[in-house]
């Protein structure tokens, strides 16, 4: 069974910067596509960034584009969220999701992955 726990998040100001990681057990990971959702109060769950554990391919939204950075260390079964210059927008309840890379449909969507963590709070105070 597959167990994604995620940690790093906090309260910070605007400009700040926080990380976020993600500890997974369960099969091999190589197989899996890793990402990151956040979801703010009233709004949607929201696709942030996706990396494969082999980091030869990553992925965001444009809102976090030369900010944050996706990695994974294979070694620690770990997939981290460095976030730089944060801001109040990006307050949110950060969640780590993992899919198999064999699963079709987009990975912007959350709908397509199967495995999630609890979600770890991360405030940005202007």
């Amino acid at each position: 069974q597959v167990q994604l726990v995620e940690s790093g998040g906090g309260l910070v100001q605007a400009g700040g910067s926080l990380r976020l990681s993600c500890v997974a057990s369960g099969p091999t990971f190589s197989r899996f596509i890793m990402g990151w959702f956040r979801q703010a109060p009233g709004k949607e769950r929201e696709f942030v960034a996706a990396t494969t554990w082999s980091g030869s391919s990553t992925y965001y939204t444009d809102s976090v584009k030369g900010r944050f950075t996706i990695s994974g260390d294979n070694a620690k079964n770990t997939v981290y969220l460095q976030m730089n210059s944060l801001k109040p927008a990006d307050t949110a309840v950060y969640s780590c999701a993992a899919r198999a890379v064999v699963t079709t449909g987009t990975i912007y969507d959350p709908v397509y992955y199967g495995y999630w963590g609890q979600g770890t709070q991360v405030t940005v105070s202007s």
